[in-house]
């Protein structure tokens, strides 16, 4: 895996990045990075772009307020509470991440509609070759831009994408009112469930968190829609 750009950590013995200045905040513009990903996954996550935060730290969904790991965790992903500092630790759990459009903005408004459409053109070349089972879309928006969808909701998708099913999942930015914690961990524990019974999934990776029940207070009503 690539070297990551980011921050020097808090202290000695610590994993957690320190929090970046303005000014690194402002030097993140336009940066990249590295996907957190392997051959055969199970789920491969796509955020929309890296914040500014994320790219400062070199995390994916890193800012704090950002509910994806927390999601990932309630809804029996993980078998225990990751941060994104942790985040390679998803591989061997069958998990992966990556960006839709790669370069760092302060808001995801700052990209172009043409962006998320070269975008998705790179993401079907990743996903040919690395061939994960479901490739799992965190917002709705990013995705029905990229692919020119219309009515997206928070569900498993008709289309297929290199020969992997769709999943689209709401964006968890902290700045998404329209969900509360227990609804992201619910939609993420849909998604769960269905990859846990889809055919081979669990001969790819053995040791992976989809053979594992979620917790129980994760089995929640699903709200549509952003």
């Amino acid at each position: 895996m690539a070297k990551r750009p980011g921050l020097p950590e808090q202290g000695p013995g610590s994993s957690k990045p320190s929090r970046p200045s303005r000014e690194e905040l402002q030097a993140a513009v336009g940066r990249t990075l590295p996907d957190v990903i392997a051959p055969g996954l199970n789920v491969l996550f796509v955020g929309i772009n890296p914040g500014l935060y994320s790219a400062a730290v070199g995390r994916h969904f890193a800012r704090p307020g950002n509910r994806f790991w927390p999601a990932l965790h309630r809804s029996g992903f993980t078998p225990r509470l990751l941060g994104p500092e942790q985040e390679e630790e998803l591989l061997p759990l069958g998990l992966g991440i990556t960006n839709l459009v790669e370069r760092a903005t302060a808001s995801a408004a700052e990209l172009a509609p043409e962006e998320f459409r070269n975008g998705a053109q790179l993401l079907e070349e990743k996903v040919a070759r690395f061939a994960p089972c479901w490739v799992a879309f965190v917002g709705i928006g990013a995705y029905a831009t990229a692919f020119g969808r219309r009515r997206v909701q928070v569900e498993l998708q008709s289309e297929t994408i290199a020969g992997s099913r769709i999943w689209v999942l709401p964006n968890t930015s902290g700045l998404n009112a329209h969900y509360k914690p227990a609804e992201f961990a619910a939609a993420f524990s849909e998604l769960r469930e269905t990859a846990e019974n889809s055919p081979n999934m669990s001969a790819r990776h053995p040791g992976s968190i989809l053979s594992v029940a979620p917790p129980p207070h994760s089995r929640l009503h699903i709200s549509r829609g952003v």
